[in-house]
Formats: C-alpha cells, structure tokens, sequence
C-alpha cells in the first residue's frame, strides 16, 4: 500500500499521517489552500511530512472557494463558539469541500503512482458534516472506482471513521505525535482560542483520554461547560 494522506495540519490528520506511517503505508502527504482563515495549519502539515520523510503536495483551491460563500471558515462571518454538537457549528461547513479535496487527492494519486488515498474522517464529525459519514465514504470510493476504471486501482483508506476523537488523542499519544506540531483552531490566531469548536472537542478529547495537551490555549476552561451542557462530560 502507497497512501496519499490528505492532511491539514490538524490532530486528526497528523495523528493519521502517524498512524499510516507506522504501518508502512505512507507515501505521500497532500494539503489544500481553500482560502482557510486558519491557513497557518498548512505549515503544520508541511512540517509532518518533513518529520516522516515523504513527499508534500500543496494544492490552491482559492479560485474555486471563493465562490463558496457563507462558511466561517472562507467567508467574513464569525466563527462560531461553543460545543462541536451544537447547530451553530453548521456555520463552519464549507459546501463540498471533503469531496473536492478527495476528487483532487485521487487525480493526484493515480498520476504520481499512489495506491490509496486516506483521510481522517471521524465518529464525532458525522453529526455536522455529512462528507464525513460512513456513507459518503463508501458512495465515494464506488464513484472513484467508476472514474478510474481500467486505468488505476485507488482504495480509499478512512482507519478512523467509526472512532472518536478520544481513540485518536490515545492514538496520538501511543505513536508519539508531537502535539506542539497540530493546529486545530478555526481561528487562526496566535495560540489555539480554546472557545471554538474544534478547540473545545480536542480539550475534551485529551481530558477523556487522560492525555496531556502540548498546544496553549487562549481559554483553556470554557469547553468544560460546554460539554457538561450537553452531556458529554461530567468531570
């Protein structure tokens, strides 16, 4: 197996970068410029595949997300505080954007010789982000199988589908992951905000899991409420 790993400099993706890495299957590394106000991610990313020794392919896809309007990630709308659960978060949802990253990621993989494509998709996005789901996952490898027929034979690899994101700060610990080398804040400031959504699912992540955070946070106590409201936490 010659994996691509789509990787956004995230703990998800780096963990996976890690993980595939492990087993012998990492051969390449690929990130997105989609116009992201957090896009000091990339270098992260970049740094990972330096770290393991692989290729690292930067993609600019400015021109076309431009054009996908409304997202609080791309466009000038607040990002969102509070639980990843919560229905504010759908604010953070850029139109098609797993599915334009893994169409590119495949067209990268069949002309440079990859035999698999991966990325780090988990349980705990399934609620928001419907380009997560086991579903997609499966209907999206189908659909690739179809685009490529006769000419190259892509899997898709998705190890971290059906856990979540406490399996995978466990599964950052066990393979050693530097942790200071992750950037999960959609707010792209100077240190991690420690409000948005993927700042509180990674807090709570780590204190499920009874793992040390290595990143600062700007407000390293507002996600305990947070979860406590919906029932993810009692600590």
């Amino acid at each position: 197996m010659k994996a691509l790993a789509i990787v956004s400099g995230g703990l998800d993706s780096v963990t996976l970068a890690h993980f595939l890495s492990y087993h012998k299957q990492l051969s390449g590394i690929v990130s997105f410029d989609y116009g992201q106000r957090h896009k000091k991610e990339l270098r992260y990313a970049e740094a990972a595949a330096k770290r393991l020794k692989v290729p690292f392919f930067l993609i600019d896809l400015t021109s076309i997300t431009k054009h996908l309007k409304g997202s609080s990630l791309t466009d000038d709308v607040d990002v969102p505080d509070g639980h990843y659960g919560s229905d504010n978060m759908k604010q953070t949802i850029v139109p098609n954007r797993n599915a334009i990253m893994m169409t590119v990621a495949f067209g990268i993989a069949a002309a440079q010789g990859f035999t698999a494509v991966a990325i780090a998709v988990h349980a705990g996005d399934h609620y928001i982000y419907p380009d997560c789901r086991p579903e997609f996952v499966e209907l999206f490898e189908r659909m690739e199988h179809k685009a490529l027929e006769g000419m190259w034979d892509i899997k898709l690899l998705t190890p971290f589908v059906n856990i979540l994101k406490v399996d995978i700060a466990r599964h950052a610990e066990h393979l050693k992951v530097p942790l200071h080398e992750t950037w999960s804040c959609y707010k792209g400031n100077d240190i991690h905000c420690g409000r948005c959504g993927t700042c509180v699912e990674r807090l709570e992540a780590f204190a499920l899991a009874g793992v040390s955070d290595a990143v600062m946070y700007e407000d390293a106590d507002y996600w305990r409420e947070e979860c406590r409201k919906k029932g993810t936490y009692k600590g």
